[in-house]
């Protein structure tokens, strides 16, 4: 009964352990999540600025794991190259030594007057300061947790059953090892792992050589959580860096494990006592790793990318970026739903070069084969739509619930866009070649001119939608004044023609008509789904183009 009752209260404090690290970092990713999404960004474009961005974030974190699955829904989802990922990833693992060396000392003290601060700033403060609170009472309870966690512990460890299972472990190396890693996984942190390592070597329950055999296993551990939770399994390349992370710790372990007779007295020599040598030591290997794998990275990535080659995109309706782990950091989510979006601005696209040939061609082949692009548009929207809608609205900042608004609006008016050109102007075409009339050569010249401004006006939609800059923003509605000119140009000549008597203008009078219509209508969606959401923000949207008219009184 009393080790039933234990097992319970450690599994509710590694329960609290986990609930505080969330706190932690919902707080600093709602505190500082644009700048250190920015922070990053500019990091990873050096392999040493991107190794001290690990490093800091990971400090800011409380835990590499976190890290790991940030950086691995950033990797997967394209917004990140490998090779700075690794970089990062190097840096997170030592920036996890980092907050060992602090935690080794007694600060467990400090947890009262951590949740204290947080609790007055989560009540009484708004915005960036309320959400700081939640990062003060997440390292309260972490420190209580890791506190109680060890406090726990000790007593089990000390008892006949476990010195017993604790000396079978020390006589096999392996086994250490392993315990270690399983106990970190579990645990979803090496942090634990490691202080209990210490805490077992200081009170001399476990000789330093079992000590160093947990640390080496608490780093193999920490790898495990992002291949297990954080990669796409459907996707190769989505497993490229927990798997470059994981073998990195591996080739680390092969080395001291071949070296451990050597090791051993150099790790002695790291401290004033055994616990404080293994927190050093902890510290030297994931420096030691950084310095052998930071100058060969690019080679390195390439070698994991050749051995994880992408999947083949068979299916292009399928979503690509999405990833249902990235809903809990909203930065993450909403660049991989802005990627998504993307794709439909590549498929519409494609979708009217198609329907540039279908209206000029006398055939049904492209007819048919843009019209199943369509479906794409649909299958995509409708994933981005379920995607955006399942992140958690509390989550959110208020720029990050502007972009998800954003995203929403501009997904929804390009398919909007492709049922105009599916339903209405491939009909057009349809109907044409039905009727075996052909368009006269000034009428094919309008529309392929006119579908060339639409694609046109769609790159000029993305580059909007990406950047929100207002300038490309107010280019994209002068474009639609643009597109109405030449678009009541093009009728004109159209009625001209009529009035001169063309037998082909004649025959496809209402088809012509019907397609400058339309055309119209589809660069109206591009510029309401991409230019207006960003002027709005910014107040330079009218709310009408209608004169206003003095009522007389």
């Amino acid at each position: 009964m009393d080790l039933t009752l234990t097992l319970l209260e450690l599994a509710g404090f590694a329960a609290l352990l986990l609930w505080g690290v969330h706190m932690v970092q919902t707080g600093v990713q709602r505190t500082f999540g644009p700048k250190l999404r920015a922070f990053l960004g500019g990091a990873l474009r050096n392999r040493l600025k991107a190794f001290g961005a690990g490093a800091a974030v990971t400090v800011a974190l409380q835990s590499s794991t976190a890290t790991g699955l940030m950086l691995t829904a950033f990797q997967a989802g394209g917004l990140v190259e490998l090779a700075p990922a690794l970089a990062v990833m190097l840096g997170a693992n030592v920036g996890t030594t980092l907050v060992v060396q602090v935690l080794s000392f007694n600060v467990a003290a400090l947890a009262p007057i951590l949740v204290l601060a947080g609790v007055v700033l989560f009540r009484r403060a708004q915005d960036a300061p309320h959400d700081f609170g939640r990062v003060l009472i997440g390292l309260g309870l972490v420190l209580t947790a890791l506190h109680q966690f060890l406090a726990l512990l000790e007593p089990v460890v000390a008892s006949p059953a476990g010195e017993a299972f604790l000396a079978q472990v020390g006589r096999y190396t392996p086994l250490a090892v392993i315990v270690a890693a399983v106990l970190t996984w579990a645990a979803h942190s090496s942090v634990v792992t490691v202080l209990l390592a210490m805490s077992l070597v200081s009170a001399g329950v476990v000789p330093l050589e079992t000590g160093v055999a947990l640390v080496v296993g608490a780093n193999l551990g920490s790898a495990l959580n992002p291949l297990l939770e954080g990669a796409d399994w459907a996707d190769p390349a989505a497993q490229r860096l927990p798997l470059g992370n994981l073998l990195n710790r591996l080739a680390g372990l092969v080395l001291v494990m071949g070296a451990f007779s050597l090791a051993l007295p150099l790790v002695e020599r790291l401290g004033p006592s055994d616990a404080r040598a293994l927190a050093n030591f902890h510290t030297l290997f994931n420096v030691g790793l950084a310095l052998l794998f930071l100058p060969w990275i690019r080679t390195y990535a390439k070698l994991i990318a050749r051995l994880l080659p992408a999947k083949d995109t068979a299916d292009p309706g399928a979503p690509l970026y999405l990833d249902p782990e990235a809903r809990a950091t909203p930065s993450v989510a909403l660049g991989g739903a802005t990627r998504e979006a993307l794709r439909m601005t590549d498929t519409l696209e494609e979708m009217l070069k198609g329907l540039r040939e279908a209206l000029l061609v006398p055939s049904r082949t492209p007819i048919q084969a843009t019209r199943q692009m369509d479906d794409v548009l649909d299958r995509l929207n409708t994933a981005i739509r379920a995607y955006l809608v399942s992140i958690p609205t509390d989550a959110l900042t208020p720029d990050e619930a502007n972009q998800l608004a954003r995203i929403l609006t501009f997904a929804t008016n390009l398919e909007h866009a492709g049922d105009l050109v599916d339903r209405n102007l491939l009909s057009v075409a349809a109907r044409k070649l039905k009727r075996g009339v052909v368009f006269s050569p000034e009428g094919e010249a309008d529309l392929a001119a006119l579908v060339d401004r639409l694609l046109a006006n769609v790159r000029l939609a993305a580059a909007a939608f990406v950047s929100g800059d207002r300038s490309a923003a107010r280019l994209l509605v002068a474009e639609k004044e643009s597109f109405r000119e030449l678009e009541a140009e093009a009728v004109r000549a159209h009625f001209g023609r009529l009035q001169s008597g063309d037998a082909d203008t004649v025959d496809t009078s209402s088809l012509h008509l019907d397609a400058l219509r339309d055309l119209k209508r589809v660069n109206t969606h591009l510029v309401e789904g991409a230019a207006y959401p960003v002027l709005e923000a910014t107040g330079e949207l009218l709310p009408t183009r209608l004169r206003p008219v003095a009522t007389r009184g």
